[in-house]
């Protein structure tokens, strides 16, 4: 009979842990999203209450650092959102893996730095540099355009940035040579002084305690135009959901665009318009 009063006992701190998780919330009214934890978590934090005051939503954050799980997780529906990429990788996941997921809307723009060790700017590039980029194609013609225009090397005539490769270039005056590492191991490889400088995605910047502003030899000019947008992504057939249309437009709200503008005061998240 002992042992039969602990087990009940058992089970019921178990339920209990299990209803307190939600805040005592009915799962209609919870939205999961996966994100990276900075800046896209960090925005999510900020539009929670709002989300929830406004709509009755609670909002549950996922936090991951392997790209390409996310898209992966919200096909198969484990969660009912994600808002970690810009538009370029999310076409490409798309059209590689046949994934049933859209892209819902642009919320902000983060602009890509180049940072190094041994140079404070890119014109002291030496000869035969090396630079570690993203081994994400998505990044490549991004990376490579930025480089165009601060000439270091020259791509061909009429090639678009979403396109660009290494094929494209024409021009490589200091014989640069690049070196492809995953996108989460693009800080580490910084901190270990690999390679001449480093290439590194916004989020990824901020999350070692970089400012891309200050840190940063080389910044990427961004505005609202900017075909990187980070974007919010749902399965398709969900987007005009009542839950996926309220985050949206929590995310795309004066309140939220302040926070992004104060928070990110150096420039390295712009909110898109």
């Amino acid at each position: 009979m002992k042992k039969l009063l602990t087990v009940l006992a058992s089970l019921a701190l178990v339920f209990g842990l299990v209803g307190c998780s939600n805040g005592g919330g009915s799962s209609e009214n919870v939205l999961k999203v996966s994100a990276t934890l900075d800046p896209h978590a960090k925005i999510l934090e900020a539009a929670a209450p709002i989300l929830e005051e406004k709509y009755g939503i609670e909002l549950e954050i996922e936090v991951l650092d392997d790209y390409y799980i996310f898209n992966k997780a919200l096909d198969a529906g484990e969660v009912d959102a994600n808002y970690f990429q810009h538009v370029p990788f999310f076409n490409g996941e798309v059209e590689a893996n046949g994934y049933d997921i859209v892209n819902v809307a642009g919320i902000h723009i983060e602009p890509f730095g180049f940072y190094s060790k041994t140079i404070t700017s890119i014109d002291a590039l030496p000869e035969n540099a090396e630079i570690v980029i993203s081994n994400s194609i998505s990044d490549h013609g991004r990376i490579l355009s930025i480089l165009d225009k601060a000439g270091v090397i020259t791509l061909k005539s009429g090639v678009s940035a979403l396109e660009a490769t290494t094929a494209d270039i024409v021009a490589n005056p200091k014989n640069v040579t690049f070196t492809e590492v995953k996108p989460e191991l693009l800080t580490l490889a910084y901190e270990n002084g690999e390679g001449d400088v480093v290439a590194i995605n916004g989020n990824y910047a901020i999350q070692a305690g970089l400012n891309p502003t200050s840190d940063s030899v080389l910044l990427e000019q961004a505005d609202s135009t900017n075909p990187y947008v980070n974007i919010v992504a749902c399965k398709a057939g969900n987007e005009n959901s009542d839950k996926i249309k309220a985050l949206v437009e929590v995310l795309k709200s004066e309140e939220i665009k302040s926070f992004i503008n104060s928070t990110y005061s150096d420039g390295s998240v712009i909110p898109a318009e």
